[in-house]
């Protein structure tokens, strides 16, 4: 069986991949730095293909998928992601398309080809789009980052249910982690304001969920319990909360 995991180069992806290949499938990596999938491709224990594309320039996307609609992918792992911080006003405009189109439509055009791929077979396959427990709520200082993320959450979750009525053996899932320890805080310019989890250990959860059908994944006990405590909130009280915990960032 093959994977195909974006974002692989580091964090999450890289240890979806670890995880992987321990299960024996064979991986196509895809990220912007060659010298580390260089690295990845040699040390892991199993067929790897690497791929070093932007994710961020649409054609790149669209030759990606060309590629990967002649391997028969069985599980397609959308995780490559950027972030950015400030007020809206402030950051930069060219940065902030950069981030939409990574986010945004990277995830949106691979997934809406490859579910139309999968559908065709007769066999179980997977998408597990990576979002975050930023997806649950309005952003203030990450605004743009966290109105991308509540794009994949939402349309992920509308898809496993189209998928569901349609019957097929497309098993799609979101994953919405919280503070994880990545590479992801240093590029978008923050610290976190409260203990990370493992990316380790977010990976191997992610997986094993992922292969159980579940359609929501978040992992750690304290955001599933975020997660259904703030739905008694007000969205101004929401964002209050949020805008505090994301000026700590900052400090």
């Amino acid at each position: 069986m093959k994977a195909l995991i974006t974002g692989a180069s580091s964090g999450i992806g890289l240890d979806m991949a670890r995880y992987l290949a321990t299960k024996g499938f064979e991986l196509i990596l895809v990220a912007r730095n060659k010298e580390k999938l260089e690295e990845i491709q040699e040390h892991l224990p199993t067929k790897v293909t690497i791929i070093v594309a932007d994710l961020s320039n649409e054609q790149r996307v669209k030759d990606l998928y060309v590629l990967a609609k002649k391997e028969n992918i069985d599980i397609l792992i959308n995780n490559a992601g950027l972030g950015d911080f400030g007020y809206l006003t402030d950051t930069d405009l060219n940065k902030d398309l950069e981030l939409i189109n990574t986010n945004i439509k990277a995830v949106h055009i691979l997934t809406k080809h490859m579910v139309k791929d999968m559908e065709k077979r007769d066999t179980d396959t997977y998408i597990l789009n990576v979002a975050s427990s930023a997806a649950f709520q309005p952003g203030p200082l990450m605004s743009t980052y966290y109105a991308t993320k509540s794009y994949v959450y939402q349309l992920t979750e509308a898809l496993y249910y189209e998928e569901k009525k349609k019957k097929t053996k497309v098993h799609v899932s979101v994953l919405c982690p919280g503070p994880v320890e990545t590479n992801f805080n240093n590029v978008a310019g923050v610290s976190f304001s409260v203990k990370p989890l493992k990316s380790t250990y977010v990976a191997k959860y992610a997986i094993d969920q992922m292969f159980k059908n579940k359609m929501l994944i978040i992992p750690g006990f304290k955001m599933k319990c975020a997660k259904f405590f703030s739905r008694f909130a007000s969205d101004k009280s929401l964002l209050k909360t949020v805008y505090k915990i994301q000026k700590k960032k900052a400090s």
